[in-house]
């Protein structure tokens, strides 16, 4: 690790995050949702909300993937993610929605603001996003595609959504 230069957990626990939640509501699977406690660890995701179906740490199959990052990311279990959107509202977050819809903005084009905080939201592996969290989003976002199959596995989302999210919001020391 020192070689690598990377911090202790206790040093994560310490670090100053990007203003953002993510929210993982019905992932089916427990690599996806290892996956993307992983990547919120790589790029100083503030805590992962697990709603639904989504399974929790402990888990052997979480962690397989997660490597770890169930220790140093912070996470919280939500069973019903319509009652946790207005909650997160109400302390100040803009709902982002991971999907493609009619009004779905280009993540890329996205403006992201530093002083806002950011609730992003991914859906379930087959059926995407809620149609009742889409109404309660302030946008939603999509990646573009360009080839035959216009959707992504979740946590390969996750992971070009979140880059793209610490890129505009990155903590420069």
């Amino acid at each position: 690790m020192e070689e690598l230069g990377r911090i202790s957990v206790e040093e994560f626990k310490e670090t100053e995050k990007i203003p953002v939640v993510v929210i993982l509501d019905n992932i089916r699977s427990m690599h996806n949702i290892g996956s993307v406690f992983r990547t919120s660890d790589a790029f100083l995701v503030e805590k992962i909300y697990l709603c639904g179906i989504t399974a929790t740490p402990p888990n052997k199959e979480i962690r397989k993937t997660a490597l770890g990052a169930t220790e140093s990311v912070d996470w919280e279990y939500a069973k019903e993610i319509n009652e946790l959107i207005p909650q997160l509202k109400s302390e100040g977050f803009k709902i982002l929605s991971i999907e493609q819809t009619e009004s779905s903005q280009n993540l890329s084009e996205f403006e992201f603001n530093s002083n806002e905080k950011y609730a992003v939201i991914f859906g379930n592996e087959v059926d995407g996003v809620q149609q009742s969290v889409i109404d309660q989003s302030d946008a939603c976002l999509e990646i573009p595609q360009g080839g035959t199959k216009h959707s992504l596995n979740v946590s390969v989302c996750a992971g070009i959504v979140l880059w793209e999210t610490y890129l505009k919001l990155e903590i420069r020391n």
